[in-house]
């Protein structure tokens, strides 16, 4: 009892931290430095390896063979990395895949008298393979599939998902808009015979490059499938992206998540949470990505990644 007690304990502490409510709400972190300076905004995105975490029809547009890696410097030492890459191949269509994976640290096992039983560890983990192909002309499609897996000591719970897309481009007049739906499947086996959903989630967006300008604006209203009181409360949970180009090197980023200043208030003090801003440096192939994440007075948020193309 008191072993499984211990157990129910670090859950509790693991999902407050991360401000989950499932095991497997980390699917919802932004998986790049890129994507969170736009907030996430990236449903109608299409020049990035990491869409395939957000919309995987967005990955045809997608030239040469990238490889992308992304760092999360969370809070209370929790550390997330990502990986993804994708290739076409002729006659067949893109396949991509992707890993998540977060880790929470190491905890001290205590009985009911606080005697010291050693530590142990937790972690979560997604596995992700993608195929994107054309619909028809300026129209495309994806599918993800993926199995999920988190851990805490030796108990574990498992999942496999799905998500799906489509995409509109307008190339000539630089529009783009994108709708998916991410993490539509179910649990195969539980912490303790707890069933938890999926953080199923439908996003519609627009990504819009202004003409003779080094402006681009990203546009997302996220969680479509979650049940409100009223019309109005949908437009709520929106996010927002720029992206300058200062010169052919550098980029400049900045984001808004309306939802994310909502849950990160304390009290009646905002601050900047919800405010996101990075920085993009290209080195010959290489992309360099930095994203700030504010959180208000709850902390900050640090990314850091990598991506290049062979």
């Amino acid at each position: 009892m008191v072993k499984k007690l211990s157990y129910l304990f670090a859950i509790t502490i693991i999902s407050l931290n991360i401000f989950a409510q499932t095991p497997y709400d980390f699917l919802l972190l932004d998986a790049s430095p890129r994507s969170a300076a736009l907030a996430g905004s990236f449903v109608a995105n299409n020049d990035d390896p990491n869409v395939i975490f957000y919309n995987p029809a967005g990955l045809n547009l997608i030239e040469e063979t990238p490889i992308s890696f992304s760092y999360l410097s969370h809070i209370a030492d929790i550390n997330y990395t990502s990986l993804a890459a994708s290739h076409n191949f002729e006659g067949i269509g893109r396949i991509s895949g992707g890993i998540q994976y977060i880790n929470y640290g190491n905890f001290t096992r205590r009985d009911a008298q606080g005697t010291d039983l050693g530590s142990f560890g937790a972690g979560d983990m997604a596995l992700t393979v993608g195929y994107s192909n054309k619909l028809d002309d300026n129209f495309y499609y994806g599918v993800n599939v993926k199995f999920i897996y988190t851990s805490l000591e030796d108990q574990s719970s498992t999942a496999f998902a799905t998500d799906w897309g489509l995409q509109y481009v307008m190339p000539e007049d630089g529009w783009s808009f994108g709708l998916s739906i991410l993490n539509a499947g179910g649990q195969i086996s539980s912490y303790f015979d707890k069933k938890e959903d999926l953080p199923l989630d439908v996003r519609v967006g627009v990504y819009k490059e202004l003409a003779h300008t080094p402006f681009k604006l990203f546009f997302s209203l996220n969680r479509l499938n979650e049940k409100e009181d009223n019309l109005a409360d949908r437009f709520k949970k929106i996010t927002l992206g720029s992206e300058i180009r200062i010169s052919n090197v550098i980029k400049f980023r900045f984001g808004y998540d309306n939802d994310k200043r909502k849950d990160w208030k304390i009290s009646d003090a905002s601050g900047l949470a919800g405010v996101s801003l990075g920085l993009g440096i290209k080195v010959q192939k290489y992309n360099i990505d930095y994203a700030f994440t504010s959180m208000g007075s709850i902390g900050s948020l640090h990314r850091f990644g990598l991506i290049t193309s062979f």
